[in-house]
């Protein structure tokens, strides 16, 4: 039986959603091994006169203990 954690992790990008979620990914990958999956719980953007300035994505992140 695998053991597995989830972690919240917060990132941002001036392209997109999908490139903050890949961020977010890429950030965790650097200190934490074994990631099995990324799930999107929310997203957002930061707006300036009537333009998005930023994607936001709140994501949880599963891995796998060894």
């Amino acid at each position: 039986m695998a053991i597995l954690k989830v972690i919240e992790v917060l990132a941002n990008s001036e392209k997109s959603w999908e490139d903050a979620a890949k961020k977010a990914v890429a950030q965790a990958s650097k200190s934490v091994k074994n990631i099995r999956s990324v799930y999107i719980n929310e997203q957002s953007a930061s707006v300036d006169n009537g333009e998005i300035l930023e994607y936001r994505v709140n994501v949880k992140i599963t891995f796998e203990i060894k």
